[in-house]
């Protein structure tokens, strides 16, 4: 089957920032596909076709990929949306639970782009939306683990770009800060935590909580991923609203 319209993918499309994105896609023309989890448990969107996917599964992506060719022939936009966070002290995270928050933020993304390419290079166009985070250019205490994937992302997204332009296809960058989502209800607690990090970190707990309610709403960033899949002569990065910008 092959759509008229552009078609474009967004991982951890039931909430948050893919959710918006997937509407605002939409709403700019797009076919979308949302992937989640559980797809049967996504609120539905119209316009929207929800598929499962774990971005931490080889076999997962892969079978996802194939059958959004099957289904539409081709991807023109990939959002690489889907992480997860993690709240505590560095050395509170085991080196099993940061290979665990890696997996999604990183090498998930990693898996989602190193699966679509192949079909972008064949068409000779297309681009690939990674949604970063202001924390891959700053630190920020109590959240070193997640800053850390950030920064990962940064530095691939800025390698492969330079990869790809040659084959007609781009990898670009959006930098939220704090955005009014659950982030911070679902981040993960730390598996090892320690006495002396306790009070430290129930603070920087309590400051991102209150910064998360005070947020952008979703739809910022949104805004700003429909202009990185849609721009005539994209940038390289995009922030995502005022806070991100200063």
């Amino acid at each position: 089957m092959q759509t008229a319209s552009p078609v474009a993918l967004v991982t951890g499309a039931s909430s948050g920032i893919g959710r918006a994105a997937a509407l605002a896609l939409v709403d700019a023309g797009f076919a979308v596909v949302g992937t989640s989890r559980n797809a049967a448990k996504a609120k539905p969107i119209a316009g929207v076709t929800f598929l499962d996917l774990d971005v931490a599964s080889d076999d997962s992506v892969r079978a996802l990929v194939g059958e959004v060719i099957d289904r539409f022939g081709r991807i023109d936009v990939l959002v690489n949306n889907a992480g997860v966070g993690a709240v505590g002290a560095g050395e509170e995270s085991s080196i099993d639970q940061a290979k665990e928050v890696f997996d999604i933020n990183v090498f998930g993304l990693m898996r989602m782009t190193n699966a679509v390419l192949p079909h972008m290079r064949a068409q000779r166009s297309g681009r690939v939306v990674n949604v970063a985070s202001v924390l891959g250019l700053i630190p920020a205490p109590f959240m070193a683990v997640y800053a850390a994937t950030k920064h990962a992302v940064e530095g691939y997204s800025e390698s492969v770009d330079h990869e790809l332009r040659e084959h007609g296809v781009r990898m670009l960058l959006v930098e939220p800060a704090y955005t009014n989502t659950s982030f911070e209800a679902s981040s993960m607690a730390p598996d090892s935590p320690l006495p002396v990090y306790a009070a430290q970190r129930e603070v920087s707990r309590d400051v991102l909580a209150t910064a998360v309610r005070n947020a952008d709403h979703p739809d910022v960033g949104a805004k700003v991923i429909v202009a990185a899949a849609t721009d005539h002569k994209p940038n390289h990065r995009y922030t995502a609203g005022p806070m991100a910008r200063r």
